[in-house]
């Protein structure tokens, strides 16, 4: 018997990349690939550019092609959550649906689950991309490699798992997810493919500033206690700083020799000491957003309807 290939793809206002997306892939498995099934996981996360119409066309077509439609825009993390625990293939491919991940690569994935690697990932060596999006890129994913031991440099969003990496995933209950973090935290024999992130060609990124630093928040807080740390750290030595200046003023007051006149000093160390409470406090609130979201239980994404579930 064939062995199934899940493909998770989640679909955010992608109309036009979807059918020739499905394409390249179902050429790609008729042509080099055909000792493998594959089937399709859509995941309309909240589309209103008619994105969910052409998936509706290519359910009509291709049986293999399973959607499931949210019932509003909840990201795209939950849409991959959601695909993850509606693909039954024996292994499965996350990728985007705007065809800046190379399907000719999904051969390569294959062979190295064949000899073994329960999880591969495709990491960015160069992206064509503008200088925006590449310089923040490298900040982030060079802030996360000091973090995260095996992150690869460039970041990944284009991976292969298992059946049995794809069942451990799921098991992860949480929201505020970084997705890699997460498959790099499972700890299966992982296989790297350096390749070069090519331009979208139809639409424009969803991937806005705004998500890009809630990640960048996400990824920070859920795979190091960094910041809490540097909070202590920070606090004691702004403490020490402080016991070593009253020391001074008093010994000035003693000698009748004050330094500082007037109340400028007292406003400036006032302003400091406030700066760096007020950021505490943020880090702080951000932690205890988390364990309130968490404690809340509400659903990581709500479905709509499925088709050929």
């Amino acid at each position: 018997m064939k062995r199934l290939i899940s493909f998770v793809i989640p679909v955010y206002q992608n109309k036009g990349s979807l059918k020739p997306t499905h394409k390249k892939i179902s050429e790609l498995f008729e042509q080099f690939l055909n000792q493998y099934n594959c089937e399709f996981v859509f995941v309309n996360d909240g589309s209103s550019d008619g994105s969910i119409q052409e998936l509706y066309e290519l359910a009509d077509l291709d049986k293999s092609v399973k959607i499931i439609s949210f019932s509003r825009n909840f990201g795209q993390l939950p849409a991959i959550a959601a695909g993850m625990k509606y693909a039954n293939g024996d292994a499965g491919i996350i990728m985007s649906a705007d065809m800046q991940d190379p399907p000719e690569l999904i051969a390569e994935m294959i062979t190295k689950w064949e000899n073994g690697s329960e999880v591969v990932i495709c990491n960015r060596k160069e992206r064509d991309d503008d200088w925006i999006a590449e310089t923040t890129s490298k900040i982030f994913y060079s802030i996360m490699k000091k973090l995260i031991k095996n992150m690869p440099e460039g970041g990944f969003d284009f991976i292969f798992l298992s059946r049995k990496a794809m069942d451990q995933y799921n098991k992860i209950d949480e929201r505020n997810r970084f997705l890699q973090g997460d498959i790099l935290w499972l700890g299966f024999a992982i296989s790297f493919i350096p390749y070069q992130r090519v331009k979208r060609v139809d639409g424009k990124s969803q991937w806005t500033i705004s998500k890009k630093v809630k990640y960048f928040i996400d990824g920070i807080l859920n795979t190091s206690y960094l910041l809490i740390r540097a909070m202590s750290l920070t606090g004691l030595f702004v403490s020490i700083l402080g016991f070593i200046f009253s020391i001074v003023v008093i010994y000035s007051r003693i000698k009748h020799q004050t330094p500082f006149p007037g109340y400028a000093p007292i406003v400036i160390l006032l302003l400091i000491m406030g700066g760096f409470i007020m950021i505490m406090l943020g880090i702080i609130g951000e932690y205890i957003w988390r364990i309130y979201d968490e404690t809340r239980k509400r659903p990581y994404y709500i479905i709509d309807k499925t088709i050929n579930t």
